[in-house]
């Protein structure tokens, strides 16, 4: 789950013309949706696969590979699973690098400034990650790029081998040949892309400086988009004077498997605990009013805290606990905890008129 949770909060830092957008994250009890950008092209694999690239072609994806993971790199990711298979195209032909669920960030680096978790695909892997050493997160990128352009140009991998033994010695030597065919400006490329020396390999600036992938190249401009607020969803706020607006990271902390202890304090751990939760289109207060009516005429005592109801019973018993949370501007969800029943016996039945029906809704206008 961390792992997933790190990616979203990854792509949702993510605002580049070459990097697939993540609009919106769902959540049942048993699955994560992702609401992601349509890329009608499909793979690049699919089209490398039929036949090779020429040259220009070839550094036009470059151009636009390299323009995504520098600016990844520029905010402290690192996507460590390049490959043909997750570059998408657009109905532009344009590039769209996808799937960031092996991507690393710069907090995950250890106290020797390098990353340690063994990833990547087999011939697409850089000879430092083998070598168990830890590695820098850049750089691996850096070489999975230059495989990358290989494969674009020459129509075959320039590591490959049956025996995954056989394929490691052979990348963690560097031994490839480039095809006659090849610019002399292209095989120098390769040779500083797919330098097994992670510290003299070429770096993305110098990428940008180099003669061969200058041509033609303009340099993209965008604006950057400021999702801050959503990443600091990515846990339950706790803050009483917070703003209760929820987000998609919010949404799937509901989802089964999470521990919402923190919604709840106040209640016996080692009491069995039902759980409940509705969407209603009604203000706060309207929910307020309306459950301290049903709690009078079930002789309960409600106690309202901000955003908090609790419902007590005999003795301050702690019996029912809600909490409200702002959906979008016209909807809210109630999160329930319950002891001994009383919530579906007692409470639920009496509001029904708050529970928000979408077919209602929409035949109203």
């Amino acid at each position: 789950m961390s792992n997933i949770k790190r990616e979203i909060s990854i792509m949702r830092q993510l605002h580049h013309p070459y990097i697939v957008k993540l609009f919106e994250v769902l959540a049942t009890k048993g699955k994560i949706y992702f609401v992601m950008e349509f890329v009608k092209g499909g793979e690049l694999f699919a089209k490398v696969a039929k036949c090779r690239f020429s040259e220009d072609l070839s550094r036009r994806y470059f151009q636009q590979l390299i323009s995504a993971v520098g600016y990844c790199h520029s905010h402290g990711v690192f996507h460590r699973d390049l490959k043909p298979e997750n570059l998408l195209l657009d109905e532009k032909g344009d590039l769209k690098v996808s799937d960031f669920g092996l991507s690393a960030v710069t907090s995950q680096v250890h106290n020797d400034g390098l990353l340690h978790t063994l990833c990547g695909t087999p011939a697409y892997v850089a000879p430092e990650i083998l070598a168990k050493k830890g590695y820098n997160g850049a750089q691996v990128d850096i070489w999975s790029c230059g495989v990358i352009l290989f494969v674009l140009n020459c129509g075959y991998l320039p590591f490959n081998d049956r025996n995954l033994m056989v394929l490691y010695r052979k990348i963690y030597k560097g031994e490839f040949r480039v095809p006659k065919f090849t610019s002399p400006a292209l095989r120098y490329l390769f040779s500083r892309l797919l330098d097994t020396n992670p510290m003299t390999r070429i770096t993305v600036d110098e990428i940008i400086q180099d003669p061969w992938f200058r041509k033609g190249y303009k340099e993209i401009k965008f604006q950057e988009h400021d999702d801050s607020n959503l990443i600091k969803g990515m846990d339950i706020q706790e803050n009483e004077s917070s703003s209760k607006m929820l987000n998609a990271f919010d949404i799937i902390s509901f989802s089964s498997g999470f521990d919402l202890s923190g919604l709840f304090r106040d209640f016996d751990n080692s009491v069995a605990v039902e759980s409940d939760r509705f969407i209603t289109a009604e203000t706060p207060e309207t929910i307020t009013k309306k459950i301290s009516e049903v709690a009078t005429k079930e002789t309960l005592v409600m106690r309202k805290k901000e955003w908090k109801l609790m419902l007590e019973g005999q003795n301050g018993k702690l019996l029912v606990g809600m909490e409200m949370y702002q959906l979008t501007e016209k909807l809210a969800v109630v999160e329930v905890r319950s002891y001994e029943g009383v919530w579906k016996k007692k409470i639920q039945p009496e509001l029904s008129t708050l529970i928000y029906n979408p077919e209602s809704a929409s035949g109203s206008g």
